[in-house]
């Protein structure tokens, strides 16, 4: 799959953009685990435009994580523009996208990000202001429409098409669903299968499996998969979508460097402890635990052991690396024994 010259190989998944979720150490880790390309947590264009120093510092990238992509969002075309221009300038991104699938209260509310569904002719205009300012491919990303009655990503992809953009993901929700319900995969596998649409199709929803994403390629017949939530404390699954897409194809074998290969539950536990000081050593030791504790609680390796309500309160109450690393290793045992007995999740 290209988007533009910028080739992403055969079924492509990439790391979706996730709000104080994608920052660039987790982008870095899921990059070494097989993740075709990462996004940057989405980006305020207002602020950028008003040098915003918190803003500025989300424009970080390093040569290890490409292809990266760059998200902004906004409502003003003037800036959403001149946000572009910046982060073109500053981080040099493989692909600059443009975000109008954000349903949350204080973004999508004040018509930017999913708002965008309701003011189309604004959306468009975005859109080609900024594909004409800058020169590296821009992309997009939305949602089915801002509710069940107005489901209008068939005709609305064609506009964007129109636009410049050279691709486009589609989140299998509407803006009122927000993250509820089952993510309706139908209507972006009818957009793959319009004969009007040359740009590449990212599918996005409710990807929480290798055979899921499988399926998504197979059934609806997308050019890659977006994985979101589902990196919570797992960034692995990256491996395990590889392997499963690419079973018995030697020549990708090189693509994730051997160390990442035997995915044991000690290696997952290593895995999460590296997220541990990828984020302490970017924030500091306080504040980085808080940022990785999402992870911790997500993550399905711990998933069925037993007695282990308590241990995952302390888990989630440690405040030190050391705290948090000695407990972490006395769930060893346990794991260990889960996955010998076969009632681990495999994931």
């Amino acid at each position: 799959m290209k988007i533009g010259t910028l080739d992403l190989g055969d079924r492509p998944v990439v790391l979706a953009p996730m709000e104080d979720v994608t920052d660039i150490g987790f982008r870095l880790l899921c990059r070494r685990l097989g993740a075709s390309m990462v996004y940057s947590e989405f980006v305020a264009a207002d602020a950028l435009v008003r040098m915003v120093n918190k803003s500025l510092e989300k424009l970080t990238v390093c040569q290890a994580e490409r292809p990266v992509a760059i998200q902004i969002y906004g409502k003003d075309p003037v800036a959403v523009r001149d946000a572009g221009q910046i982060v073109v300038e500053r981080a040099h991104p493989d692909v600059l996208d443009i975000n109008f699938g954000c349903p949350v209260k204080r973004v999508a509310g004040k018509g930017a990000g999913a708002g965008l569904l309701q003011d189309v002719p604004r959306m468009l205009e975005i859109t080609r202001a900024v594909v004409d300012a800058v020169d590296v491919p821009v992309t997009a990303k939305t949602r089915l429409g801002w509710d069940a009655e107005h489901k209008i990503i068939v005709p609305l992809a064609e506009q964007l098409q129109d636009c410049g953009i050279q691709a486009l993901t589609i989140h299998g929700r509407t803006r009122a669903q927000m993250y509820t319900g089952e993510a309706d995969w139908s209507l972006i596998g009818e957009v793959k299968r319009n004969p009007r649409m040359r740009i590449p199709i990212i599918g996005n929803g409710d990807i929480t499996s290798a055979q899921g994403a499988v399926g998504a390629f197979e059934q609806f017949g997308v050019d890659a998969v977006m994985v979101g939530r589902a990196t919570f404390g797992r960034p692995w699954i990256f491996k395990e979508i590889h392997d499963a897409l690419h079973e018995g194809d030697h020549s990708v074998d090189d693509v994730i460097p051997s160390q990442y290969a035997p995915m044991t539950a000690d290696w997952k536990l290593d895995v999460l402890k590296e997220q541990v000081r990828q984020s302490v050593a970017r924030i500091d030791e306080y504040r980085g635990i808080l940022h990785i504790r999402r992870h911790l609680a997500a993550t399905p390796l711990f998933k069925g052991l037993p007695n282990f309500r308590q241990t995952r309160i302390n888990m989630l109450r440690a405040e030190t690396v050391e705290a948090l690393f000695d407990i972490m290793e006395s769930t060893r045992p346990l794991i260990r024994e889960a996955e010998a007995a076969g009632t681990a999740l495999q994931s």
